[in-house]
C-alpha cells in the first residue's frame, strides 16, 4: 500500500463495490466517488504525485477514459503537459495504433504521432490495472514515439489480475494506491 492508512480509509469510503457487473461473478469497484468527493481527489492526486517522488517526467499521458480527469490533474499539479490515448476514431491526423485483448473481448488504443517524441519522459495514468492489457498498449503507443515510459501511476490495482508482472516484463515501474 502507498498511501497512509488515514488517506487509504478516506479514498475507500468513496469507493463503491457493485457485485455482477458487467458480467456475472465480477465485483466491479467503481471509483467515480473519488472525483465526484473534492477531498478525496485531491487526496489521490497528491498521493499520485507523491508515489513518483523526485522523479523527472515532461508529460502525463491518460488513458481514456477515466485515466482524463486523474492524469490532467496529476500534470496540473506537477506543472508536465498532458496526452491523450484514446479510443479509434476519436483523434485527428496521424495516429499509433494498437489492438490489444481485454478482460471481457478485445478494443484498440491510439496516440497521436506528434504528441510525444524522442527525450520526452512520460508518466502514463489510468484509474485500475487488472490484467495490465490497456496500460501495456499504452505503454507500446508511448514507446513508438520514441518518448520514455517513467512509471505507470493508477488508483487501484486487482493483484489476482496479474498486470502489475505483465507491465514489469516491459520494464515499467507500477504504482497503484490500492489493491482491491
Amino acid at each position: 500500500m502507498l498511501v497512509e492508512p488515514a488517506v487509504e480509509e478516506a479514498l475507500r469510503s468513496q469507493i463503491r463495490v457493485i457485485d455482477d457487473w458487467p458480467q456475472a461473478g465480477v465485483s466491479f469497484q467503481d471509483l467515480t466517488g473519488l472525483m465526484a468527493d473534492p477531498v478525496t481527489f485531491a487526496l489521490v492526486i497528491a498521493a499520485m504525485a507523491k508515489t513518483l517522488g523526485t522523479a523527472k517526467f515532461d508529460d502525463v499521458a491518460g488513458i481514456e477514459a477515466r485515466g482524463f480527469p486523474y492524469g490532467a490533474a496529476l500534470a496540473h499539479s506537477c506543472k508536465a503537459g498532458f496526452v491523450t490515448l484514446r479510443k479509434p476514431g476519436k483523434l485527428p491526423g496521424a495516429v499509433h495504433g494498437v489492438d490489444y485483448a481485454l478482460e471481457y473481448g478485445s478494443t484498440s488504443l491510439q496516440l497521436q504521432t506528434h504528441a510525444l517524441g524522442p527525450g520526452r519522459r512520460v508518466v502514463l495514468v489510468d484509474d485500475v490495472l487488472a490484467t495490465g492489457g490497456t496500460a501495456a498498449a499504452g505503454v507500446d503507443l508511448i514507446r513508438r514515439t520514441g518518448a520514455e515510459v517513467v512509471a505507470v501511476v493508477l488508483v487501484m490495482e486487482l493483484p489476482i489480475l496479474g498486470g502489475r508482472g505483465r507491465l514489469e516484463a516491459l520494464g515499467v515501474n507500477v504504482h497503484a494506491l490500492l489493491t482491491a
